[in-house]
């Protein structure tokens, strides 16, 4: 029990550190609303449950035994974060999130869901934390190690759908009270653009341990 604790405290610490995943989850919710961040949050536990799955076929061994493949999807994944940043300042002014909301289409839940599949499935580092965190806590000798993977998996999936609603809320009310402050909206879109941007150009530089 003991154990679990520190995994959760582990989850708890990852989940809380800006990144990416949380930049793009409040922006989203500042100028699509609720439902669309909602739908990234969505595409960020898809993605989630892929790393998982390719951290347990040790995708991680791959990575080091063929160094182009990681910097392979370093740089796709960087290049779509500058992408992502990019658009970001070069948006509009809010539009109001009640006609917004009313516009939502299964399109263009599909791209929320897309836009938080990519954004942290071609993040390479994503792969490596479940690859180095998920061993630590696995026993041979309390049980069958698949089990135990698919659990241990499981609970780093759900802990982070709960941190990507909260994130997701939070960017929703943001928006709402940017509605009234056309000042705020344009320091909301430098302010986000430019951090998905300096994390393209971090991640464009990340090198294997």
């Amino acid at each position: 029990m003991a154990q679990l604790w520190l995994y959760f405290l582990a989850l708890a610490v990852v989940y809380l550190l800006p990144g990416p995943d949380m930049i793009l989850l409040l922006q989203t919710g500042a100028r699509q609303g609720k439902n669309q961040a909602l739908a990234t949050a969505l595409g960020l536990a898809i993605s989630r449950g892929c790393h998982v799955a390719l951290a347990a076929l040790g995708l991680a061994a791959l990575f080091k035994a063929a160094p182009w493949t990681f910097d392979l999807v370093r740089l796709a994944g960087a290049a779509y974060l500058l992408w992502i940043g990019i658009q970001c300042l070069r948006a509009n002014l809010l539009p109001s999130l009640d006609s917004a909301g009313a516009a939502a289409t299964p399109l263009r839940w599909r791209q929320a869901i897309q836009r938080g599949l990519l954004t942290n499935l071609l993040n390479p580092k994503a792969l490596l934390f479940c690859s180095v965190l998920l061993p630590q806590f696995i026993n041979p000798h309390t049980g069958a190690v698949g089990a135990q993977f698919f659990t241990l998996g499981l609970l780093l999936v759900a802990v982070g759908g709960l941190f990507d609603c909260c994130y997701a809320l939070t960017g929703a009310g943001l928006g709402r009270w940017m509605q009234r402050n056309p000042s705020a909206q344009r320091l909301q879109q430098w302010l986000f653009g430019s951090l998905l941007i300096g994390f393209a150009v971090r991640l464009s530089f990340v090198q294997q341990a």
